[in-house]
């Protein structure tokens, strides 16, 4: 048993970080054979890429998906810790499995991503969720096939969550969610510990994938006919910052772009490296869509020293003007929390002020949550409850005057949009997402589904577009 370790967890060492390639042994081939597997994802774009590894793996084991849990022999959950109504869709999940486990003894129940890679949580697991049989952590992924095993030959339940890091693992297996867009892992950690934020916890310090490996793995989607690539990380810009060689975010930019490969996104983006060379390429090349998430979390400087965030609103709204003028009809998007602690009403309406000045076209709004272990969980916090949620309704009040203000401006336009899928809906046929990531639905056929196809926009919603494809 492995426990995870907030102290050795905390530690950035300036050891560089070696690569392995990852292998399947042949004898673990038939682990999952005639068994089948069940896994619910919760959290940001990163968990759900590692849920594709995870899909790969257990199907290389043998494994087939089951689309119900009830009806599977292995239940996985990859959770995340960001916020606490993740943290409790996790646990609700495990209690409704508790009373599944007792009718069906056999199924195998496990966890992974970062919740297991909290202390508490771990405890909590040991103390109140034996029906859990094995347990991994965000650093140890490519051993799931190892930790499973090991639980399969025991039958006794296995931990094993390491604390640090360990080597790039490359060559992993991948089964993706679409075959037209592709996320594409650049860097892993973050070491910016902002006051109220577990993430430098559960994901490690920055480490840097090898440009050869992540061109190799672009240029291996445009051959197989991706139309799209999300490059990955905790904070994308600080790519390259722990390699040897000068060569950052704004240099991987330029060459995926020069791959060809017709759309690049990326995310997240922390303030504080966002370089002028970097503002420069996304203008300069066609296919890195304008459309960029540039978290703020506060419009208040006080606040903001107090998050750890090393910006202040006006350097904030220096890189967004910078930004805004640099890159034609780029579309920003951002985080906000409200109900820091020591958040005064003057703070919150720096915050409308800011939002006043911005005019998002999207922004995720947050009540803060205390984390586990992290520094702003041991400030004092004596705003109650209700006034955060006022807050949080006049601040949602105003995002989302201008999310509408923003999209009716797009009327009448041409927009180059990638088609996704049927909807659901039953009111349109179909729906994608333009070069500034607004969502778009119309009528026409599904032979147009995985294309770049020219659609017109005809009405506008606070959410999302509507629009007609362009004979």
């Amino acid at each position: 048993m492995q426990l995870p370790n907030y102290k050795e967890a905390s530690i950035r060492s300036k050891e560089r970080v070696e690569k392995e390639q990852y292998k399947l042994p042949i004898e673990d081939r038939e682990l999952g054979k005639n068994k089948t597997y069940f896994l619910k994802t919760y959290g940001c774009q990163m968990n759900e890429h590692d849920s594709e590894n995870i899909q790969a793996m257990l199907e290389e084991m043998g494994f087939k998906e089951s689309k119900n849990y009830e009806h599977a022999d292995l239940i996985l959950l990859n959770t995340c810790s960001i916020r606490e109504n993740a943290h409790n869709k996790a646990f609700g999940m495990l209690g409704r499995l508790k009373h599944l486990k007792q009718e069906k003894p056999d199924i195998i129940i496990g966890l992974c991503g970062c919740m297991a890679q909290e202390e508490g949580v771990i405890q909590e697991i040991l103390t109140r969720y034996p029906q859990v049989n094995f347990v991994f952590g965000t650093h140890n992924l490519h051993r799931l096939p190892i930790v499973l095993k090991k639980y399969m030959d025991t039958n006794h339940q296995e931990i094993e969550v390491f604390s640090k890091e360990g080597n790039l693992i490359e060559g992993m297996p991948v089964k993706r969610m679409s075959p037209y867009k592709a996320y594409v892992n650049i860097i892993y950690g973050c070491d910016k510990f902002c006051t109220y934020c577990i993430v430098p916890y559960t994901r490690g310090k920055q480490r840097s994938r090898r440009k050869e490996d992540i061109l190799q793995e672009v240029e291996e989607l445009v051959k197989e006919g991706y139309q799209e690539v999300t490059l990955l990380g905790q904070n994308v810009n600080a790519y390259g910052k722990d390699l040897e060689e000068n060569y950052g975010m704004e240099d991987l930019l330029e060459d995926v772009a020069k791959t060809n490969i017709p759309r690049i996104r990326f995310m997240t983006s922390h303030p504080w490296d966002f370089t002028d060379k970097m503002i420069e390429v996304i203008a300069k090349y066609p296919n890195i869509m304008k459309s960029i998430h540039l978290p703020v979390q506060s419009g208040s400087s006080r606040i903001l020293r107090k998050m750890g965030r090393r910006y202040t609103k006006e350097s904030y709204l220096e890189l967004f003007d910078k930004i805004k003028e640099t890159v034609p009809n780029v579309s920003i998007s951002t985080d906000i929390i409200v109900g820091f602690p020591g958040e005064e009403e003057e703070d919150f309406q720096e915050t409308l002020d800011l939002v006043r000045h911005c005019k998002f076209d999207n922004a995720f709004t947050f009540i803060y949550s205390p984390r586990e272990n992290t520094p702003a969980s041991r400030l004092a916090d004596n705003t109650p409850l209700e006034v955060k949620e006022k807050r949080l309704q006049e601040l949602n009040q105003l995002v989302n005057q201008y999310f509408l203000e923003n999209n009716q401006k797009k009327v009448g336009n041409i927009e180059k949009v990638l088609v996704e899928g049927k909807n659901e809906n039953g009111k349109t046929d179909l729906y994608g997402y333009t070069e500034t990531n607004k969502l778009i639905n119309f009528n026409g056929s599904s032979d147009v589904i995985g294309k770049i196809i020219d659609v017109k926009v005809t009405d506008a919603k606070t959410w999302s577009l509507d629009g007609e494809i362009c004979e």
